[in-house]
């Protein structure tokens, strides 16, 4: 695992600001050379802490009225009966995220949808389908509070 100083935590602080910068914009920013930052970046690319570089969309603005988070209990809980599940799921495009659970739910799903009468299609056409599901509840998001998916060092 690669570990990170100073110079990669602002490298990083910068770039989940704004992915767009120049490397020279950004050597200039933290005090390093073009090169020097250039090699960090693509150290920080090949260790795998930086993912990838993505374009965050409103999903509001971009005609996706509802969001909802799904909560799944599965019937059984084999690896084989998992691997199934998160294989059918993760196929599923209205689906951003789904993330494994412990406590009374097995997962939670966040499902974006054009409007009330679209999910309610997901629903009974995706979840209600997937044959190991015992139990599902929904959650309609009313208000975004807090959003961000940046990591402050």
């Amino acid at each position: 695992m690669k570990t990170l100083d100073a110079n990669d935590h602002k490298i990083l602080n910068f770039l989940q600001e704004d992915s767009t910068v120049s490397v020279k914009d950004l050597a200039e920013k933290i005090g390093l050379s073009f090169t020097a930052t250039y090699e960090r970046i693509k150290s920080l690319r090949n260790s795998g802490i930086i993912r990838k570089t993505i374009v965050l969309i409103d999903a509001e603005l971009a005609g996706f009225e509802i969001m909802a988070y799904c909560n799944v209990v599965l019937k059984e809980q084999s690896n084989e009966k998992l691997q199934e599940f998160e294989a059918k799921i993760k196929a599923e495009p209205q689906v951003l995220e789904v993330v494994s659970l412990s406590g009374t739910y097995d997962y939670m799903i966040k499902v974006v949808a054009k409007n009330i009468k679209d999910y309610n299609n997901f629903v009974t056409t995706v979840i209600a389908n997937i044959p190991n599901i015992g139990q599902y509840h929904s959650n309609i998001v009313l208000s975004v509070i807090k959003n961000d998916t940046k990591f402050t060092f």
